[in-house]
Formats: C-alpha cells, structure tokens, sequence
C-alpha cells in the first residue's frame, strides 16, 4: 500500500513525539511492505513565527492533497498569557478542522493494569474502563457568531447546530458502538438548552435504524460526576462541541496520563490523528515526553487505511512495554526510558519481532535488549 502522509509537527513537544510516531510507521512500512510518503508542512506558534499566519495555504494544501495528517501539538506560552493576542496558534487547528470538514473528534480511553496507580481514582473504579468519546468538531459555541460591546461591557457566543451536523456524527457513534459493547450515551443539556433538544430529537430518530444498539441521555453537568464515579457504565459517549472538550480531558485522568491517549478527527475527505495532550513547552527538547499516545495515534491512522493486523500490532507492542515497567518519567515506571528510546524500542519491536527478547537487566541499562 502507498499513501501519502502530510506530518504537522508543530510547537514544543510535537516535534519530538512526531520524530517517535514516524520511526514507528516506518516499521510496519518495513514489516508489512508499505511505503508512506510524509509531506512536512507548519502549523501552530512555529508557523506564526515564520509565516505570520497559524495556518499558512501551503500546509492546508499539504493537508488537503494528504490520504491522513499527523498531527504533534500547538501552542506557546507567548500566545497563552496574552488573551488579547490577534493571531494564536489554536486559530490554525480550528480552522484546519473547518476547512478540511473534520467533524468527528473519536477520544478512547483505555486503562492498563500495570499502570491503575498513576489515575486519581481508585484502582477498582478504573480497571477494565475501556470507553470512546466521539465529540462534534466543526459546530456549536467554539464556531458560532462572536461579538463584544465594549461600552455595554458585553460579549456572545451563539451555539448553532444543524440537522445534517447532528446526523453525521450520529450515524459515526453507532456505527462504533456496533462493533464495540452495543451502548451510546447522549451528553446534553436539553433541560436548558433548544440546541441539546435538537440533538435528542436528531439522535432519536437515527437510534431507530439500529435496534441492536442500547441508546441512553445523560445531562452532562451529571455525565461529569458519572465519569468519575462508574467510568466503566460507558462505552460511546456522543456529545457537542463544547461538552465534549470538557468531558474528554476530564476523561484522561482515568488512564493516569495524557501522554497515553490518541485521537482522530475524522472528515469527508481525509481525517487527522494526534495525541490528546498539549504542547508542554516546559519539556521541549529534554526528551522526556511520553510519545505512546502519538504512537497510539498512529495506530488509529493505519485502522483508517483498514490496515488492521498492523495496528494490532502497534496496540500490542505499547501494551508489552507498559507491562513491562518501561515508559517515560510521567509514568513513574520501573524502568524510566528517554522519548527517543521509548520510540526506538517500539520500532524495534514491531520490525523484528522474531528476535527480540526482552531481558530485563539490559533494559535497565537503556541498551540493546537482542538476543
């Protein structure tokens, strides 16, 4: 299979999980008889430096001639405590998800064993926790008519849905439902809100043309308390725009780090995979950031391309060195790997397969673990 990748590293760590995501599809590439070609384009702070803009033509062009994009991370202190900056680099994600119709925001969230102690919860309201947010990407607040009066001493926000927006994503969250535990739980706030009702009466309609799918309604002032207290009732979590950003970051404390957890938004056209967490430009250049979830991510990516046995492979290998007591410092492991090496080992894992071992004095040393 050849297929065209557009890679967004973008700002503070991306670069360097980006860097061990790459090492890791060039594996399955080698292992599988693949080839993917990878287009680098900017985005984010690093594109405002260089270009003036957070989404330049050509990195959208890069995206919209791309089969995926690989995206790392945006964002930068110099932008984020200065709320009255013009440009930011949040306003190049926001309007690549517009312009590329990247709808659906899919969040798993899976927790390990070896790692249950890392969440804020009890390890028994975490453990076999194994659920999917699918939040709306494209409507609601975030891209509604904006305003402020200054002399009123006022500003707006309006939150507009459609039909034809609410369906789209609708159809996505049974159709993932179907192969996973047969349950979607709507998130609104249709005791408040007419555009939650729409959504219900939307949801409803679709939940008829899939009889086998169990569909429940959950405000999400309460889907936030049920979040923490019985993760483990959910399994696809179908929720708007704003409620959705919420709920999925709340969400990551589950699995006991960010640096855990992959995403796709899904389009039309082509569809984006990144890592939930932000840029932490506190780490930049240290390699030490976790890069499993952008790994993880990958492995989102090759299911996209319905490349299957390889992204089985990929879930596997992260869950073996996780068992293991191998990750990056956040987790706090047994044996504390740079992101650099957590990349390699990966890679290495995944190309030869056959002759790898691991034996647990060399892996404590950082070296080579062939035997």
């Amino acid at each position: 299979m050849r297929k065209k990748i557009a890679v967004l590293p973008g700002d503070g760590i991306g670069p360097e999980v980006i860097e061990q995501a790459l090492k890791v599809m060039d594996a399955v590439a080698d292992r599988y008889d693949h080839f993917f070609e990878y287009c680098y384009a900017d985005v984010g702070a690093v594109a405002i430096e260089k270009h003036g803009d957070p989404l330049p033509d050509f990195t959208l062009e890069t995206c919209v001639n791309s089969d995926a994009i690989l995206f790392g991370a945006i964002g930068h202190p110099k932008y984020d405590n200065d709320p009255n900056a013009k440009v930011r680099p949040e306003q190049g994600l926001l309007k690549l998800r517009k312009e590329l119709g990247l709808y659906a925001n899919l969040r798993p969230v899976t927790t390990y064993p070896k790692l249950l102690h890392l969440s804020p919860l009890k390890e028994e309201k975490v453990k076999d926790v194994d659920l999917l947010i699918l939040r709306e990407l494209t409507g609601g607040i975030y891209f509604g008519t904006k305003g402020k009066d200054e002399k009123a001493g006022t500003a707006f926000d309006t939150c507009e849905y459609s039909v034809a927006e609410i369906e789209r994503i609708t159809k996505l969250a049974f159709e993932s439902a179907a192969n996973r535990k047969k349950k979607v739980t709507l998130v609104d706030k249709a005791n408040v809100l007419e555009t939650s009702r729409l959504w219900r009466d939307t949801v409803r309609k679709i939940a008829k043309n899939y009889p086998e799918i169990e569909l429940d309604f959950m405000y999400v002032d309460n889907a936030a308390m049920q979040l923490i207290q019985y993760p483990k009732n959910f399994d696809v979590i179908l929720t708007s725009n704003m409620f959705g950003d919420i709920l999925s970051d709340e969400a990551s404390v589950i699995a006991g780090s960010m640096g855990l957890l992959p995403s796709a938004s899904i389009g039309a056209k082509t569809s984006l995979f990144e890592p939930i967490h932000g840029s932490f430009p506190q780490a930049a250049g240290e390699d030490i950031a976790n890069p499993m979830a952008t790994i993880l991510s990958v492995a989102m990516l090759l299911e996209s391309f319905e490349l299957l046995q390889e992204a089985r492979v990929v879930r596997t290998v992260v869950k073996k060195l996780l068992e293991k007591g191998i990750g990056t410092p956040e987790l706090k492991p047994k044996i504390t790997y740079s992101c650099s090496q957590v990349g390699d080992m990966i890679a290495y894992m995944i190309s030869e397969s056959e002759k790898f071992s691991m034996k647990e004095e060399k892996m404590n040393d950082g070296i080579s673990t062939i035997i």
